[in-house]
């Protein structure tokens, strides 16, 4: 069959099952958009390509599946970077194909010719200049091959506008992916086993980390019978929420720098920590000089490059999660760790708070009233997407999972402006699910633009908007380490009930809890897209906090109410500082 190289781009990408590509037209990518019209692929117009990036990424966490976003050469490709980068810190797997300039012009600054396959270098798994059209089906082969083994991440394609025009005998078979030197497939040494399985049965106060790479395996019910087993409990990572379920009573709830502090205190008091998918990052670990000092570490890893990166391991397993719980599982012996798990809900004592499920109403709205009651409304089943913020935080701790992939958020990159986007692109991917996007007025102004994506698409996404009037997270990070110093944080917003009635959507606005279910309900009787704008206390705080670098034990806790100890006394009053 002999094709264009535009028409070999949608071919390939039919024989690769894709749905739907997130993308914005231009001048080098003409071609590719001239002959998609041939196609059944659906195509998302969105308003920029940041935001098709985002869309891509929320597609394929929401669907397993690799996400797909297209765009011109230049200010286009360009304008991909912050979403390819977002990506490749969350091991992501989304294709990017951009146009490039002819190849004769190619390195003589020529208009919209930007090196981004340089740019994207660092940001890629891997990525390509693809400048013949021979060379387009095989391209595309092995990205949508690199992007989903092994460790998960972005590739990137740029395409010159002649390769696209150009003519060749299509061959799908002839294409097949010749990579010689890469090995997604690795296995551990059977000697680790060993290790590991003497280590597991020997512990007295074992601790498992779950993190993102438990979702990406698949690794779910091994690790639910795993940690039955063994009666080990579970804490986890921002990106591993949902691995296992929030209502399990072994489930801990999340760690690190916003963690619970009955979760970081055990970590530090641990004899044994087992790290499953995770990478120990900086917002995980604290000071990694006194990082669970007691405990010996067990990594399993399908990135061999993170083994002994930040933390050194005793035991290194290299290899798909799955696999490797599934080798572990029936050679440990059935754990009893009872005194373990008492001593750890003797720490949570009264400050496990999250679980009840009526906050208490002072009058004020807060962000932790919202989210709350929106997981009492949605009953726990609502696919969150998130900005980055203190909102962020808040959902982690609020909005219980016991399902997987039903938290979408940018943890590596820490990128404003993902949840609207990303949350398009998860209902795409999912449309029959209830699709929240949680977003602060900060983030939610950088992609705003994108509800009229979600307008000409008619997707139904409810976005909750936790308008704070300030860039809260930095805000926070003012008021404790900078005298409250409030630099370029109080930020004005427009009205976002109007913004969104400008899209053609609905827009609510609440500035009281008993407003709050109201909203909820009214969202999601409503056909389309709804913003609401949830006006919360400005300067309250997520709790509890490490400070960067600090011990993961020194957090930071939040100040109850000072109560009086004698309130008859005519003599000065003692006050005495709670804390949980």
């Amino acid at each position: 069959m002999k094709r264009t190289g535009a028409q070999i781009i949608w071919e390939s990408l039919q024989r690769e099952d894709v749905e739907v590509v997130f993308g914005y037209p231009g001048g080098a990518i003409l071609p590719a958009y001239d002959a998609m019209l041939d196609y059944p692929i659906h195509h998302v117009l969105t308003r920029h390509e940041q935001g098709a990036t985002h869309m891509a990424d929320g597609y394929a966490r929401a669907s397993g599946k690799v996400g797909v976003a297209m765009a011109t050469s230049g200010p286009g490709a360009t304008n991909m970077v912050t979403g390819i980068a977002t990506a490749m810190m969350d091991s992501s797997p989304i294709v990017c194909i951009t146009g490039q300039v002819s190849s004769g012009l190619v390195g003589l600054d020529a208009f919209q010719e930007t090196d981004v396959t340089g740019i994207t270098l660092p940001i890629t798994k891997h990525n390509y200049l693809v400048t013949r059209v021979e060379d387009i089906a095989r391209s595309i082969r092995e990205a949508f091959y690199i992007a989903a083994t092994g460790r998960p991440g972005p590739v990137l394609l740029d395409i010159t506008k002649d390769a696209q025009q150009a003519s060749y005998e299509f061959d799908w078979e002839a294409s097949a992916p010749r990579l010689p030197g890469y090995r997604p497939a690795l296995r551990a040494l059977p000697a680790e086993y060993e290790k590991a399985i003497t280590l597991i049965n020997s512990a007295k106060r074992p601790l498992i980390l779950a993190g993102h790479g438990v979702l990406q395996s698949g690794a779910m019910k091994v690790l639910r019978d795993f940690v039955e087993k063994a009666q080990i409990p579970v804490a986890m990572t921002l990106l591993g929420i949902g691995c296992f379920p929030a209502t399990h009573p072994l489930n801990l709830g999340m760690m690190g720098m916003h963690g619970e502090a009955w979760v970081n205190h055990s970590i530090q008091q641990a004899d044994l920590l087992l790290a499953f998918g995770t990478r120990f990052d900086d917002r995980v670990t604290g000071n990694v000089k006194t990082y669970a000092p007691k405990a010996k570490k067990i990594h399993i890893e399908i990135d061999p490059s993170e083994i002994n990166k930040v933390i050194k391991a005793d035991v290194a397993l290299v290899g798909d999660l799955r696999d490797v719980l599934e080798e572990l599982s029936p050679r440990i012996a059935p754990g009893d760790h009872e005194e373990w798990i008492d001593h750890i809900n003797e720490m949570k004592g009264d400050s496990a708070v999250r679980d009840i499920q009526n906050l208490p109403d002072t009058g004020h709205l807060y962000a932790a009233h919202v989210i709350n009651d929106l997981w009492r409304h949605t009953e726990g089943e609502a696919l969150i997407c998130t900005d980055v913020g203190q909102h962020q935080m808040w959902t982690a701790q609020y909005y219980k999972h016991d399902k997987p992939f039903r938290l979408i958020t940018s943890g590596g990159l820490g990128t404003m402006g993902f949840g609207l986007p990303s949350a398009i692109g998860a209902k795409m991917a999912c449309p029959d699910a209830e699709v929240w996007a949680i977003a602060g007025d900060g983030g939610f102004q950088m992609t705003a633009a994108e509800l009229t994506t979600a307008a000409q698409e008619n997707v139904k996404v409810n976005v909750a908007v936790i308008n704070n009037g300030y860039l809260g997270m930095v805000r926070q990070w003012q008021e404790f380490f900078y005298s409250k110093r409030y630099a370029a944080t109080p930020m004005k917003s427009p009205d976002f009930v109007k913004l969104a009635e400008a899209h053609g959507l609905a827009g609510l606005r609440v500035t009281e809890r008993s407003q709050v279910e109201g909203a909820i309900r009214a969202a999601r009787e409503t056909e389309g897209t709804v913003v609401i704008d949830f006006r919360v206390a400005k300067e309250d705080s997520v709790y509890p906090m490490v400070p960067a670098g600090a011990d993961l034990h020194e957090m930071i806790r939040r100040p109850r109410p000072r109560i009086p100890l004698a309130k008859e006394s005519d003599a000065p009053e003692e006050w005495e500082m709670a804390t949980k």
